[in-house]
């Protein structure tokens, strides 16, 4: 559905990489300003439907902003279910306009490859199969998978094969769950 430059679309989440866009004057980057506008608005509207506000992300790809919010619930988000976020927050956003540049809102499950970034998804995924990807290589390698252990603010902790391995999470470019066939 398009309607004033906002899109809903149901797809998989993309990592962030647009870069830094950092106000004058300020330590806050812009990106990270509208992201936190966006999810003070979008929070309400999803637990309002009983949903959960997985994550909110403004990044640019392709020439093009997007501004993502992903939801989920258990037995997983409908087409319906993003339809409802995404009307109700549009107007959210058509009230408040705080967004300077034209854009593409998204409303969309977070599918089952999303990353851990918060505590709650760190907590949810206690003793379960995890796969963790670093930025660089670590005794050769820079892709590891494991049971999650243990994690904290700086650093986690799997089960790979009866050792365990401790990253620092500054180390690791993705976590997520791993899905198995």
């Amino acid at each position: 559905m398009i309607t004033d430059n906002k899109r809903v679309d149901f797809g998989p989440l993309f990592l962030r990489d647009a870069p830094d866009v950092r106000k004058a004057g300020g330590n806050m980057s812009r990106r990270d300003e509208y992201e936190q506008k966006a999810e003070a608005l979008l929070a309400p509207i999803v637990e309002g439907q009983g949903f959960e506000l997985v994550d909110v992300e403004y990044v640019k790809e392709a020439g093009n902003w997007y501004l993502r919010g992903y939801i989920d619930k258990p037995g997983g988000i409908t087409v319906n279910d993003c339809e409802a976020v995404s009307r109700a927050f549009s107007d959210k956003l058509d009230e408040n306009d705080f967004i300077e540049d034209s854009y593409i809102m998204e409303i969309s499950s977070p599918g089952l490859d999303r990353p851990l970034k918060k505590e709650k998804d760190f907590a949810r995924s206690m003793g379960k199969l995890v796969e963790i990807r670093t930025y660089r290589p670590i005794e050769k390698q820079k892709e590891f998978c494991g049971i999650l252990n243990a994690y904290d603010e700086s650093s986690v902790t799997i089960d790979e094969d009866g050792q365990l391995r401790t990253f620092d999470k500054k180390d690791i470019a993705l976590i997520r769950l791993a899905i198995e066939f």
